[in-house]
């Protein structure tokens, strides 16, 4: 029980569903580890990565098993779970418009209402940039245009977007996560559907003291995800809270977990069953735990520097650094239902 995980590498493909393909080209060494929360051992393969992912294109972000691309102001759409011998397919998206006083080379990421956007009509790919500016545009209409909208909200700023399928919105918590905020195409577009969120007094933070309380509060980096469970039609916050140590060189991570009804009612929970929560620099996903049964109910972190998965019952950490990721997104299209 004194190990940690060894030689983690970047896929969930053995781990956490069956998928046989994730990227291709590039390879990546593979690895063996071991949960000692669950006495699991996780075989991770070789994977293939395009060899411009990790060069000259910039990705911006990954929704539905698309990569999304930034360069000269064009985003562009890529499937990377195709065979090396067929090619990904490429979907470039028209020239963004930029609103006065939008940072538009800097996203916070990239969220897709479908995983067909070439041949469906009703997809639409919405774009977060820091700052005021939400995008969105539907890639399979002949005159696809983007449809930029100003947020005028600051709490919004700096917030991850994603997909609603129960609202049919794109929705992002303000940023000490009170309320979210919804935008669509239509009647939301201009004036986004604004959620309070509801606390009640009998249901405060599970065992939090005043002094871990405070340390949450000082931590220098809180960021808040939406995710959508659709196995089991629930929806989360997650408040992810992270204390840097130049001195130690190392990140101290807290996960706090609140499940969201329809009606805003907001109560923090640490257990969400047989589910695994995955964040990276793509959309926040949510999925059964089905491979590895006994790791469920946790988070699955990844970043440039560091691989982890958090136990959000007790908030126990296992970890691998220094992990030098170049792609630190999750991507599989069979991630997802």
């Amino acid at each position: 029980m004194s190990h940690l995980l060894r030689r983690l590498r970047l896929s969930l493909r053995r781990n956490l569903t069956t998928s046989s393909r994730c990227f291709s080209y590039y390879y990546v060494r593979g690895a063996e580890s071991w949960v000692p929360v669950s006495g699991e051992t996780i075989s991770v393969p070789y994977l293939k990565v395009p060899m411009e992912l990790l060069k000259e294109i910039g990705i911006i972000g990954a929704s539905h098993g698309w990569v999304a691309t930034l360069k000269n102001g064009v985003v562009c759409l890529q499937d990377d779970l195709d065979l090396p011998d067929t090619g990904p397919k490429h979907i470039p998206l028209p020239p963004f418009v930029t609103l006065p006083h939008c940072q538009t080379q800097i996203v916070t990421n990239v969220s897709m209402s479908s995983s067909s956007p070439d041949d469906d009509e009703d997809c639409i790919v919405a774009v977060k940039f820091l700052g005021p500016q939400l995008s969105l545009c539907r890639p399979a209409q002949r005159d696809c245009k983007w449809s930029n909208i100003r947020i005028t909200d600051p709490s919004f700023f700096s917030s991850h977007v994603m997909y609603s399928k129960r609202d049919e919105t794109f929705s992002m918590p303000a940023s000490r996560g009170h309320y979210i905020g919804s935008w669509d195409l239509g009647r939301h577009m201009k004036e986004p559907k604004i959620q309070m969120l509801r606390l009640p007094d009998e249901a405060p933070i599970p065992e939090m003291t005043e002094k871990k309380w405070q340390r949450l509060e000082s931590c220098c980096t809180k960021q808040h995800y939406l995710v959508e469970s659709l196995h089991t039609d629930e929806t989360f916050m997650v408040k992810w809270y992270t204390e840097s140590h130049p001195i130690a060189n190392n990140l101290w991570d807290h996960f706090l977990v609140l499940k969201i009804d329809k009606e805003g009612n907001a109560v923090y929970t640490k257990d969400i069953g047989h589910l695994c929560i995955l964040l990276s620099m793509s959309e926040a996903i949510c999925i059964p735990s089905k491979s590895n049964r006994k790791v469920k109910n946790s988070v699955y972190m990844l970043r440039e520097q560091e691989f982890a998965i958090v136990m959000i019952d007790t908030n126990q950490k296992f970890c691998q650094r220094p992990f030098a990721c170049s792609l630190p997104y999750y991507i599989s299209k069979r991630l997802l239902i």
